[in-house]
């Protein structure tokens, strides 16, 4: 029950200020001494971590129901200027590209900031993710698509009901997120010749075909066309963020409008490092206020009533299990940190194809093998900036066995992740893509490559470390609302749509509980 709100604001003009401290970089790993401040304790009534899908759509239905709630990101802003220059490009790509490094995921040289993708190297995977205010929805696809009913039972318990995510929580999401298919016009135009012919290949080869509903708003995709915008998704700047601004990305919906209810605050750049009970009162999370290069400039502590984890599969799972291991939040169950999977994740180039070359995005077709015998598999277009005339990236979903376990180190005070891979869903899309290109014979094709997955899922799954609605076993008032919540796989799809879906099955349920 929420009883008499925290003012936030209020206890800011009495928080102290504290003295120089030696911090450690989380996000370096390095040792960095600075004149750091420390702000002690500041009390709200919910705190979020993170601002992808699952927490985007708490802050929503936080700020609706009057409560008090801070967000904590990671990442910065990323405002659409009318220099329409607000992101780096695949053509001159500088350190807005990428989460503190000196390099791109593909090599090339940049500046150390806090950019927008990282590439975390676990053991037997590699794992992207975002970081901004909108989290992954800032460098995603887009594509906006449910499992079918057969599919999601392969993955999910029957105590979720099918029934009322199709009816209710799907439809209410995609209307948030306004999303829908590539027009004709568009994908008539050169852009999107490599969408055509996959297209044609999949009908080929007799397999079930068609076109994703995206979050893109297509007429500033027209406006690129003919010139009035910088191009962006016509050439394939989907993961560096489109300029043009026709990505709808959660910061221009689901997290403005929960700010425009006055209950919610977005606190950039504020990296969490511990979150612990605070036993009779809630929870207390330790974070780094850090600057545009990584360094910590204040140190911070927050108290809540209610605490929100929705840092991604692998955030929040790293700060569960380092919690359990610590002590910090010693009744966790020994589910946290299992069942983590990497959605099928794989990638193969097409080659020895007709000149097709334009870079239209992002991914707007699929092809459906879901009768494969080895296992379902989908394959999607997906757009390779550097990618050579006359050939088409694709890349496959299927449904792995969650087999991924998070560790703690002690030694390095660290969580990390082993994923032992699946060969039968390697297996099942070579099948696949045997198929496609027995009935188009002029296709080559690449090694399948699982090396890296865009889709971490799991750690914290319903049902197992969490139950059905999100709340962690053993501690009230302490829920997972982000993809960590889900089993490995959103049973042969793009997983934004579901941890959507699911965060708002959730938080209907948490804010009847809480406002009691």
């Amino acid at each position: 029950m929420l009883d008499k709100p925290y003012s936030r604001r209020r206890f800011l003009q009495n928080s102290a200020l504290f003295s120089t401290a030696l911090v450690t970089s989380l996000a370096t790993g390095h040792l960095t001494r600075a004149s750091v401040q420390t702000v002690k304790d500041e009390a709200v009534d919910a705190l979020i971590i993170g601002s992808g899908f699952g927490g985007a759509v708490a802050a929503l239905r936080l700020g609706e129901a009057g409560i008090n709630t801070v967000v904590l990101e990671r990442g910065r802003r990323w405002p659409i200027t009318p220099e329409q220059n607000t992101f780096a490009t695949f053509e001159n790509p500088d350190g807005r590209s990428t989460w503190l490094s000196k390099t791109t995921y593909y090599g090339a040289p940049i500046d150390v900031y806090t950019g927008l993708t990282e590439l975390l190297v676990e053991e037997g995977i590699n794992v992207g993710c975002g970081a901004g205010v909108g989290g992954g929805s800032l460098v995603y696809n887009a594509i906006t698509h449910q499992p079918t009913r057969e599919l999601f039972y392969k993955v999910f318990p029957d105590s979720i009901d099918y029934e009322e995510l199709d009816k209710v929580y799907y439809p209410r999401v995609r209307s948030i997120l306004n999303s829908a298919p590539i027009p004709p016009d568009i994908l008539a135009t050169p852009y999107y010749d490599r969408t055509r012919l996959f297209l044609e290949q999949a009908t080929t080869a007799g397999f079930p075909n068609g076109l994703y509903d995206i979050a893109v708003d297509w007429n500033i995709v027209r406006e690129e066309i003919n010139g009035t915008k910088k191009p962006s998704a016509i050439i394939g700047n989907h993961w560096f963020g489109f300029n043009s601004g026709a990505k709808n990305s959660l910061d221009r919906n689901y997290l403005a409008l929960a700010e425009a209810t006055g209950f919610v605050e977005i606190l950039p750049l504020h990296l969490v490092t511990i979150i612990s009970e605070v036993p009779g009162h809630g929870y207390r999370v330790l974070c780094s206020q850090i600057d545009e290069t990584g360094q910590t400039v204040v140190e911070k502590s927050f108290t809540c009533r209610y605490l929100f984890l929705a840092a991604g599969s692998m955030g929040t799972s790293k700060l569960l299990v380092k919690a359990k291991a610590t002590g910090t939040l010693a009744k966790l169950n020994d589910y946290v940190g299992k069942y983590w999977g990497t959605n099928g994740d794989n990638f193969t180039t097409l080659s020895n194809l007709p000149p097709v070359s334009g870079r239209g995005g992002p991914a707007a077709a699929v092809l459906e093998h879901l009768d494969n015998p080895l296992g379902p598999v989908v394959l999607e277009d997906i757009v390779d900036p550097f990618g050579a005339d006359g050939t088409i990236q694709l890349f496959g979903l299927a449904i792995p066995r969650p087999r991924g376990v998070f560790k703690y180190d002690s030694q390095s005070d660290s969580v990390k992740l082993t994923w032992p891979g699946d060969p039968k869903v390697l297996s099942a899309t070579k099948l696949t893509y045997r198929i496609l290109k027995q009935k188009n014979s002029y296709i080559t094709t690449s090694e399948v490559s699982d090396a890296l997955t865009a889709h971490p899922l799991g750690g914290a799954v319903l049902g197992k470390a969490c139950d059905e609605y999100g709340q962690v076993i053993g501690y009230q008032g302490l829920y997972v609302v982000d993809g960590a919540l889900i089993p490995g796989s959103t049973a042969c799809t793009n997983p934004s749509l579901t941890i959507a879906a699911l965060a708002e099955r959730c938080m209907d349920r948490i804010i009847r509980d809480i406002s009691a």
